[in-house]
């Protein structure tokens, strides 16, 4: 009767555990969609702001060049490769940001009509991702500690789950971007 007991117990802890291992994986997944999401609308964005730039600075088509392959690089990251989408939008984050220092090299642009709409857009979609990746962040560390803590560590391996890494600045997002003519 005992034994019967202890085995229900355990099943039952399992069951829980599992549940709330579930419930977490899901959560990160649920998040980084919506981080998805709002690098599918900065990926819409980018061509008609590269367009716009390309009048007013053709000799920089490097630099445009460069957005356009970041951008396209980023969204022929397989689906589920996570962390490969987290290095591409470093990538593209650090070219939009040298677009952006052309601006000020550019009076006419600067004061653009369309330019300015498109950059506000922009930074309405940065501020977007900025709260999905702290969100993403959040779940990613309720998931990681579930994995990695008493009693999770004991099922999580044989349930499958596993942890997610953080979506972190790379070092060059952190360094100023310095344009030079």
């Amino acid at each position: 009767m005992i034994y019967l007991v202890i085995v229900i117990a355990i099943a039952l802890l399992a069951v829980f555990i599992y549940n709330g291992l579930v419930g977490a994986k899901n959560a990160v997944m649920d998040s980084w969609s919506n981080i998805d999401v709002a690098l599918k609308r900065r990926f819409d964005l980018i061509p008609n702001l590269v367009n716009t730039v390309k009048g007013y600075a053709a000799h920089e088509s490097g630099t445009l060049e460069k957005v356009i392959a970041a951008r396209n690089a980023a969204m022929n990251v397989p689906k589920g490769d996570i962390n490969g989408q987290i290095a591409a939008d470093h990538t593209l984050t650090a070219s939009l940001r040298q677009v952006f220092a052309l601006a000020e090299s550019y009076p006419d642009l600067k004061a653009n009509t369309n330019f300015l709409q498109l950059q506000d857009k922009l930074n309405e979609i940065e501020t977007n991702l900025e709260n999905a990746r702290r969100y993403y962040n959040a779940t990613v560390r309720e998931n990681n500690n579930k994995v990695e803590g008493f009693p999770g560590v004991l099922f999580a391996s044989s349930f499958g789950f596993h942890t997610f890494d953080f979506f972190e600045s790379d070092e060059q997002s952190r360094q100023n971007v310095n344009v030079q003519f």
